[in-house]
């Protein structure tokens, strides 16, 4: 798997743990924290966010699709977001949800300035906090205010601890999808320079446990290996196709998320399963691609 990101990107740290917990052997394709991001974007058709994976022709959008993956290639289930249930899955919603905005919008923002400076440089944070300004357009999301975003957060970790408490791992006796999910935000943080608790001692270990994972088996390529690596190849083979009333395989589509980082994806529609929707984009750079995309969180419509 060709993982397309960038070092601080906190959806990129939490597949780069499940490398690391799996033993993965992947490639790493480093992208520029914001659009345009040319290694990726003609394979994807200009998907906003990132990361983005890869599989010879197949794309894959959306951590949760590229947790999928990882999941279905190691054969451990407890990885895939889509089983995930019960308190585990609420949890993992609710760090995901409010708690990746409170992440940020809980620390003062002379330590954000600091962050963004040691990571990108004067110009680069100047670039960032521009392009960042306009992610949140158009979507659903609505990032808590400095107060409120303090008290999710305390929340989310309250509740982390007493989880923790009676079980090392956040579904139980072993590590799965909810521990990756519930981690990245926390990571991003404490690399902003927040901070956890005092006391919480599970919470801290759990902490430290995930960390140690680490990144598996990682090899830099080139933008020219990852391109060659879908020029080379053809898309695997479709699944069965769901029916659904937005529009049926054949049609001319376009996918975006509904929540941020609505910048539509345009194609023909190839499948549709219970997880995921699946575009086909005819290029000339590199002839058929599928785009695959998460069918939940996402909006499938007819192309205008």
């Amino acid at each position: 798997m060709i993982l397309h990101h960038y070092e601080s990107s906190p959806y990129a740290q939490k597949i780069r743990l499940m490398f690391g917990y799996t033993h993965s052997s992947w490639c790493s394709l480093l992208s520029p924290a914001w659009p345009p991001r040319p290694n990726v974007d003609p394979l994807s058709g200009g998907y906003r966010r990132i990361p983005i994976a890869q599989l010879g022709a197949d794309i894959f959008c959306d951590s949760a699709i590229i947790a999928q993956e990882i999941a279905i290639a190691n054969g451990n289930s407890a990885l895939d977001p889509f089983t995930a249930a019960g308190p585990a899955l609420a949890l993992m919603e609710r760090a995901e949800g409010e708690g990746f905005f409170a992440a940020i919008t809980s620390v003062p923002t002379r330590h954000l300035l600091g962050t963004m400076l040691r990571n990108f440089g004067p110009l680069g944070a100047y670039r960032f906090v521009k392009d960042r300004s306009g992610l949140l357009k158009g979507g659903t999301s609505k990032p808590a205010e400095a107060a409120a975003a303090k008290e999710i957060m305390r929340g989310l970790f309250e509740t982390l601890q007493d989880m923790l408490a009676v079980q090392p791992w956040i579904g139980g006796e072993a590590p799965g999808i909810a521990d990756f999910a519930i981690y990245h935000p926390i990571w991003l943080h404490l690399t902003c320079n927040g901070e956890l608790p005092p006391g919480a001692k599970e919470l801290r270990d759990w902490y430290q446990r995930v960390g140690d994972f680490g990144h598996g088996d990682r090899r830099e390529i080139t933008q020219e290996e990852a391109f060659e690596s879908a020029r080379s190849s053809t898309p695997r083979p479709l699944p069965v196709s769901e029916t659904t009333h937005e529009a049926t395989p054949g049609q001319s589509v376009e996918i975006h998320p509904q929540d941020y980082g609505v910048v539509p994806v345009r194609g023909t529609l190839a499948a549709v399963t219970t997880d995921r929707l699946i575009l086909t984009r005819q290029t000339d750079m590199f002839g058929e691609l599928h785009v695959h995309f998460p069918r939940r969180g996402y909006v499938l419509k007819a192309a205008s």
